[in-house]
């Protein structure tokens, strides 16, 4: 499990550069999204994933790195918006930053607490299954969304972000890997 904690790490280093370096040119413009608009722009990434493993090529030339990096980037967002209401132009790189590293914190716990239930199941998953993942996740956060929050017996929102983020750093982490 160091293995995946370095690997991880790595992953969220880089999102979190390009995320610190897009607040410098944008600054907090992305508070103003509401929580469904959030869950449409990863819904949106993780759609044309799904089409590039299926086509096989693309007319754009961002690719499958750049795509799962904005899913992990709107879904800490997400989740900081979730619990953050005092988001304002003026709330500094500093305390966002904070925010950030508190929900990867978070994130990082529930994979532990699932990679020692499933011991590690991720590895041996194919890219396009953990896409496929994704997207169900975020057609349920939707659902979710679509009934104000309210579940019966199913997790909430933010659980489905949270599992997002690990399925997209996973990806990640095979695709490096297999780019080396």
């Amino acid at each position: 499990m160091q293995q995946t904690l370095t690997e991880y790490r790595a992953i969220i280093n880089d999102c979190k550069e390009l995320f610190a370096k897009k607040n410098q040119d944008y600054g907090t413009s992305w508070r103003i999204l509401r929580l469904p608009s959030l869950t449409d722009q990863i819904f949106i990434k993780a759609q044309r994933i799904r089409t590039l493993q299926t086509n096989g090529f693309s007319k754009v030339q961002e690719g499958e790195i750049s795509e799962f990096v904005g899913i992990i980037n709107y879904a800490i967002m997400a989740l900081i918006l979730g619990n953050q209401t005092q988001i304002t132009e003026e709330t500094d790189l500093e305390t966002i930053s904070h925010w950030y590293d508190q929900e990867v914190d978070q994130v990082i716990h529930l994979l532990f607490n699932k990679n020692h239930d499933y011991g590690e199941a991720w590895r041996d998953m194919r890219v396009s299954s953990m896409t496929d993942i994704i997207l169900m996740k975020l057609l349920r956060i939707k659902q979710i969304e679509d009934n104000q929050g309210l579940t019966t017996v199913s997790e909430g929102v933010r659980s489905g972000y949270q599992d997002i983020i690990n399925y997209a750093v996973f990806c990640l982490i095979k695709l490096k890997s297999t780019h080396e």
